[in-house]
């Protein structure tokens, strides 16, 4: 799930209310773009919008916009991200300051999110855990639940992107970080999600149940019609591409080599 793809993979508990934290998916979720228009390798915001600033604590309006969740999503996550991410952060001996150089992601919006002060985006969530070494999982996991786990589909956890055209709901409970995930994704009629390399060995299993994907993984670009199915080393740039006027949904493995943090 960048949407960059889907740095290492996702996990909070089923029993909270539904939310969405705005993973890539390692993954960079973008807007959508016209099935003719070119993708662009780091965000597909209307053309002319500044990029967010880096490694600062006076980001502008754009950058705070472009790092930060609907003003809709849910709170529900905050707590446990910024709970582990200072936990991770600090168990690596990472200063904010070097955290936002390895992960692009402004050194405020590091703050923020570890004070529970703002819900990132999925992106800039994806960004932190490729920088960390850790499961997307790692960041978003609430460690207390353990035994049996029903996630009713009302009280799903949604991950989605800035602008809401990429959406990702795990399918498994998020209680520990795993190095096997299972996602449901969807993607809007005409819309791209870019996803940043993940770590060597990272695997995704793709298979689409409704609309048609354009996959491309690194140079190659294939089309999945509803019923095809794809596996792939997800360390290279990917993207996922809906060229059409119908939305797409499809569901998604992701395998890790080991688990960490």
């Amino acid at each position: 799930m960048s949407a960059s793809g889907l740095a290492n993979g996702a996990a909070a508990s089923a029993e909270l209310t539904a939310s969405a934290l705005s993973l890539a998916g390692p993954s960079s979720f973008r807007r959508p773009e016209s099935a003719a228009g070119p993708a662009s390798s780091t965000s597909s915001r209307a053309k002319g919008e500044a990029p967010p600033q880096r490694d600062t604590d006076e980001a502008s309006d754009e950058a705070w916009t472009y790092e930060m969740a609907p003003q809709d999503a849910s709170s529900a996550l905050t707590g446990i991200v910024g709970a582990n991410l200072r936990r991770l952060r600090t168990k690596r001996g990472l200063s904010l300051e070097r955290l936002a150089k390895a992960s692009s992601v402004s050194r405020a919006m590091l703050s923020q999110i570890e004070l529970g002060q703002s819900t990132p985006t999925i992106n800039v969530l994806w960004k932190i855990a490729r920088a960390l070494g850790v499961p997307f999982s790692a960041l978003i996991s609430d460690q207390s639940i353990g035994g049996t786990s029903i996630i009713p589909a009302a009280r799903a956890k949604v991950l989605t992107s800035h602008d809401g055209s990429f959406s990702s709901r795990a399918l498994f409970p998020f209680d520990v970080p795993r190095t096997v995930e299972f996602y449901e994704l969807k993607l809007a009629p005409l819309a791209t999600e870019h996803a940043d390399p993940h770590p060597p060995g990272t695997v995704e299993n793709l298979v689409v149940t409704s609309g048609t994907l354009e996959m491309i993984v690194g140079a190659e670009r294939h089309l999945l019609a509803t019923g095809d199915a794809i596996l792939f080393e997800a360390d290279v740039p990917h993207q996922y591409r809906n060229p059409t006027k119908q939305e797409v949904i499809m569901y998604l493995v992701m395998t890790y080599v080991e688990k960490t943090g």
